[in-house]
């Protein structure tokens, strides 16, 4: 788990998972699981996005991050990844 992005608005984390075990050695260097969790920190809601839609929320990053984007711009970025979150954040 790394923390990504962390404003007064949004958090991002990145949750990287072993592969399958049962996959053989050498190919387990390429086969990852996990994705990204952003929590819209004035809404308490979260989101969880892994496979495609990680793999393009990614890509977006890169390619924002290469513009050296300010906080705002960073923050409306995920604000369109954020609009979709269902889940309440619940502090234990």
């Amino acid at each position: 788990m790394h923390m990504l992005y962390n404003s007064d608005s949004y958090a991002v984390v990145q949750i990287e998972l072993p592969g399958d075990a049962a996959v053989p050695a050498d190919a387990t260097a390429t086969l990852t699981r996990g994705g990204f969790e952003i929590v819209d920190k004035f809404a308490r809601k979260e989101i969880f996005i892994e496979g495609a839609l990680a793999e393009s929320f990614k890509e977006g990053v890169e390619a924002l991050i290469e513009s050296a984007p300010s906080v705002e711009e960073f923050d409306a970025y995920l604000e369109r990844y954020a609009g979709m979150a269902q889940q309440p954040v619940v502090m234990h």
